[in-house]
């Protein structure tokens, strides 16, 4: 099946409540502008240079997610134009966000990235990391940031149990954060769900899937 297709394919079974990020990274820009032409507008990237090019070629009603790791001296290539960021793991990176944001005279979108697996490669926040970063006057103090919601990865895992687990988890703490109201929060996303358990994610809450190898082919 063509990249069209397997995208169509996939939207066509989407809650209506699901976004769906195409993870791009490494593909060329005929690939992405083939999911371009089937109706796709946000597209995932995980190294900002790359990400950088693509924006400054493909055409301007495309959101651009950053789906990776962020090193926070390359904040500043992407903070004129990218719509969320996918893995806000520590108080630092948020603090960077913010000042580059208000260089670009913009409010940037961000998931709090937590740590729900048990591979020790996976990065986020535990618990008491989040609930003292949300607590702080330093957060609440920051005007060109908002944070709409949370991400998280579960264990590359055939147990499926377990993975239940770590999205119930991930649920768990999103809900616990809706009802607290709290500044600087206007939370609408829960980010969690890729090409191989998306739909698992799904049933557990998620609001956005990121999926790349079932759109564009393996890497």
């Amino acid at each position: 099946m063509s990249i069209a297709e397997n995208l169509l394919s996939i939207k066509n079974n989407l809650p209506e409540h699901v976004a769906l990020v195409a993870v791009s990274k490494t593909k060329p820009i005929a690939d992405l502008m083939e999911a371009y032409n089937a109706g796709q507008r946000i597209f995932g990237e995980n190294k900002i240079q790359e990400m950088e090019g693509k924006w400054e070629e493909m055409p301007k009603d495309i959101q651009w997610h950053m789906i990776g790791h962020v090193q926070t001296n390359k904040v500043k290539f992407m903070a004129p134009f990218v719509s969320l960021i996918h893995g806000v793991d520590s108080f630092k990176l948020l603090k960077e966000v913010n000042k580059q944001a208000l260089k670009n005279d913009r409010f940037i979108d961000c998931l709090l990235q937590m740590h729900i697996a048990e591979e020790e490669t996976k990065f986020g926040l535990d618990d008491d990391e989040l609930n003292s970063i949300l607590a702080s006057k330093e957060f609440k103090d920051m005007k060109n940031i908002r944070i709409t919601g949370l991400m998280g990865m579960a264990t590359f895992t055939d147990n499926q149990d377990q993975v239940k687990k770590e999205f119930s988890h991930l649920k768990s703490i999103y809900d616990k954060l809706q009802s607290q109201k709290i500044e600087n929060c206007q939370l609408n996303t829960l980010s969690m769900g890729m090409s191989g358990d998306y739909k698992l994610a799904i049933e557990f809450g998620s609001t956005m899937i990121r999926i790349g190898s079932s759109i564009f082919g393996t890497r």
